[in-house]
């Protein structure tokens, strides 16, 4: 089992999460490796927790399959959760955003696309949120500026 941890520091802002549903799933994209020769895919991979594919040699069924050119070795990854919001600490801690059980292959590297929302610490809501760059807006509720800064990404096994 492995996890995608978010630390980010939140002004103004709270439950940070991806848009993530049937209509509008998000794409998690990600740098693969095959475990069994190490060889590290060229391209970057994108999936979503709604799609699966059916394993070739197994009744199962995963959101990623991937049969490795080197050792022609076919992995699969499968989200198992949905994503959980990112709430705003001080100082930033490391969350779980999203777990996902990798069988043959490990995800090394994460790389952030599609929207995310979040919401004020009043009533605001706040969407088309790229986190990619930092974020900044402005609370019309509190009249002050809210933001999204400091974003970072780490895979772990769990």
């Amino acid at each position: 089992m492995f996890v995608l941890e978010l630390t980010a520091d939140l002004t103004g802002v709270t439950n940070l999460r991806p848009i993530d549903t049937l209509e509008d799933p998000y794409y998690y994209s990600f740098r693969v490796q095959c475990t069994s020769c190490r060889e590290m895919h060229d391209k970057w991979v994108d999936f979503d927790r709604f799609t699966t594919t059916d394993l070739s040699k197994s009744r199962g069924e995963a959101n990623f399959v991937y049969k490795c050119r080197n050792c022609t070795r076919e992995s699969s990854a499968t989200i198992k959760t949905a994503p959980k919001a990112y709430m705003a600490a001080s100082p930033p801690t490391k969350q779980v955003i999203i777990e996902f059980e990798c069988r043959g292959c490990e995800f090394t590297e994460f790389r952030v696309e599609g929207e995310w929302i979040a919401d004020g610490l009043t009533e605001s809501k706040f969407d088309s949120i790229n986190l990619a760059e930092d974020w900044y807006d402005y609370d019309e509720k509190t009249s002050e500026e809210v933001c999204v800064k400091e974003v970072g990404w780490v895979i772990r096994r769990a």
